[in-house]
Formats: structure tokens, C-alpha cells, sequence
């Protein structure tokens, strides 16, 4: 027969019970095993202070240097400019001090003037051939980017990241050597091929193709950012979507323009505001080549300004020029970028 059960022992009843006769108040004062012996409760728990108003200032307080070298560097000068082209602001005003402010005469005397709309022509179409040729190549070596090899692809890239490196002053005076009348590497080879008329041809002697090699330089030194920007944006459109294109039978015109133009919109859009910007206000690689010259054909909004500043000392008429640029190169992003969200829109 199978053995009886055996009868509980009477200790866990007699616990049990003693557990109930504890009052509630001790039960609060005894310890709790679930947090292990030694360690503190949460500072707000075991304090209650708040956090000081330094902690709160403290991110602004580490930003502050820069906000204000930067507003020392960028709107101190924007700031002296735009006032002292509302000044008759010339060499003797420079030494001795006591500009008068002559209200808009300055600018009524830029506005008036045919050189002035020349000038912002020929800007206007500098931005536009550089903007473009620097948007179209490098969508084209971004896409060529993705294609290669993956050694390859580090060489192009590399070459890319050294182009960008390099000092503006020392690519110009590469172009200026490239494109020398004696001993430069283009009439060499030009006459090489059997193009005789171009020994010693002088490039710089003509408008036309000085305002050439100012376009191949500039858009030499841009085309890798715009690039290499361009290229990462590539590399975040997922692969299905491009498989799913090749198996509609898209060709690879239909896949840029139905896959990888309207996923990168945005980009596209930042990156030509930035290239507006760059591009327009280019100053240095034309002074050291041409100086605005031969003639005025490479003048632009910026050469100007420092012509009629420095070498005419006519600081109030420079200063006016230098804010109608601002102002110019304000409404052209503005527009731009109305557009851009209009597009956006219309998608969303």
C-alpha cells in the first residue's frame, strides 16, 4: 500500500503568521533585499535639488567663442560696409575720419550707370556656364563612381580628393603655366597635333578665351565636391529599386530620371546652391590671372567692387557695389530655393 502523506510541519504556518502580526510600519522600516546593500537611490530621490542654471548654460557658454569670432569676422565687415556705402567714404575720409552720410546717392550713381549692368550680365552668365558645366560633370563622375571596381573607384576618389586640395593660388598659377605662349603644355601639344596657328598663340591677350580657361579652372577645382557629395548620395538609394527599373525594361536615361534624380532632388538642390554661391562671388582666381582684363571681359560683381575701391579709392561706391552683389546673389538663392520646395511640395 502506498505510504501516507506526512503532515506539514507547523514552522512555515507559525512564520506566516508572525509575518501577519508585523505592523505595517515595520514593514516600511526594514530593509529591502531587492536593491543590493550599499548602493545610493537616484540623486533626485536621495536629494531633491534641481539642476543648476550654469548646467543649463553651459552648451551656450562652449559655443560662445565661436558665435563670437564669427560674428567679429562675417557681420562686423558686412556690417561697416553696408554703412559706409550710405557715406562719402574717400581717401580723406580714410585718414582723417568724419564720413558724412549722403543717403543713396552712392547707390543712385552705381544704379545709373551702364558699366554697373554690364558687369551684373556678365556675372550672371559667368554663374550660369560654371554652375552648369560643374552640375553636369559631376553627376556624370558620380555615376561613373558607382560603376567601377572597387580599386579603381579609391583611385578616381583619390584623385578627386587631391584636385579639391589644392590651393587656389597654386592651381591657378598651374592653369597660368598650362596655357603659357612659349612654354605652355596646351600650344605645345596643339602644335604637336598639327594646329600650327596656335605657336605661341596668347591666350591671355583675348577675351574670349581668357574667360574660357577662368571656366575650365573654376569648374576643374569644383567638380570634385560636388562629386564626391553626389557619389554618397548614390550610394544610399537602395539597390531594389534599380532592379526593379532594369526589370520594367528601363533604360539607363529612364533609370536616372525616374530613380535617381527624384530620390536626390534635395541634393541636387543644395549642392547648386552652393555652387551659386562659390561660383559668383569668385574673386581670386580671376585677379591673379586676369585682373578683370584683357579689357572688361572677366569682370564680374566682385572684381568690380575691388576695382572701384582700390585702384579708383572710391570706398563708398565699392561698398554699395559690394551690397547690391549681396543682394543679387540673395534673390537668385531665394528664388532657387522657392522652387525647390515647390517641387517638393507637389511631390509630397
Amino acid at each position: 500500500m502506498p505510504a501516507a502523506p506526512q503532515a506539514p510541519t507547523g514552522r512555515p504556518t507559525r512564520r506566516r503568521a508572525r509575518d501577519r502580526n508585523t505592523s505595517a510600519p515595520e514593514r516600511q522600516d526594514r530593509p529591502d533585499r531587492s536593491e543590493p546593500p550599499g548602493r545610493p537611490g537616484p540623486p533626485a530621490a536621495r536629494s531633491g535639488a534641481r539642476p543648476s542654471r550654469l548646467t543649463g548654460l553651459w552648451p551656450y557658454l562652449l559655443i560662445l567663442p565661436t558665435l563670437a569670432g564669427t560674428a567679429y569676422l562675417l557681420l562686423y565687415p558686412l556690417i561697416r560696409s553696408v554703412v559706409i556705402s550710405f557715406q562719402h567714404f574717400r581717401t580723406g575720409e580714410l585718414i582723417r575720419g568724419g564720413a558724412e552720410f549722403v543717403g543713396l546717392d552712392n547707390y543712385a550713381e552705381v544704379l545709373g550707370g551702364a558699366e554697373f549692368w554690364a558687369v551684373v550680365r556678365r556675372t550672371l552668365i559667368w554663374t550660369a556656364v560654371n554652375v552648369v558645366l560643374i552640375m553636369v560633370i559631376s553627376t556624370a563622375v558620380a555615376l561613373m563612381i558607382a560603376r567601377l571596381g572597387r580599386g579603381m573607384r579609391l583611385a578616381v576618389m583619390g584623385g578627386l580628393v587631391l584636385t579639391w586640395a589644392t590651393p587656389v593660388l597654386a592651381a591657378t598659377t598651374i592653369f597660368q603655366w598650362l596655357f603659357q605662349s612659349r612654354l605652355g603644355v596646351v600650344n605645345w601639344l596643339l602644335v604637336t597635333l598639327g594646329f600650327e596657328s596656335f605657336r605661341d598663340y596668347t591666350w591671355f591677350a583675348d577675351g574670349t578665351s581668357t574667360f574660357a580657361i577662368l571656366v575650365a579652372l573654376v569648374v576643374w577645382q569644383s567638380v570634385p565636391f560636388a562629386a564626391l557629395t553626389l557619389y554618397a548620395g548614390l550610394t544610399t538609394i537602395p539597390s531594389e529599386l534599380y532592379e526593379a527599373a532594369r526589370i520594367d525594361g528601363a533604360s539607363g536615361r529612364q533609370v536616372f530620371t525616374a530613380v535617381t534624380f527624384p530620390i536626390l532632388r534635395p541634393l541636387f538642390g543644395l549642392i547648386t546652391s552652393l555652387e551659386v554661391i562659390w561660383v559668383f562671388k569668385c574673386f581670386a582666381q580671376i585677379w591673379a590671372i586676369s585682373k578683370g582684363g584683357p579689357g572688361e571681359a572677366t569682370t564680374t560683381l566682385p572684381v568690380y567692387a575691388f576695382q572701384v575701391a582700390q585702384s579708383l579709392h572710391k570706398y563708398d561706391l565699392g561698398s554699395a557695389i559690394s551690397t547690391l552683389t549681396v543682394l543679387i546673389l540673395i534673390a537668385l538663392l531665394i528664388t532657387h530655393l522657392r522652387r525647390m520646395l515647390k517641387h517638393e511640395g507637389e511631390e509630397l
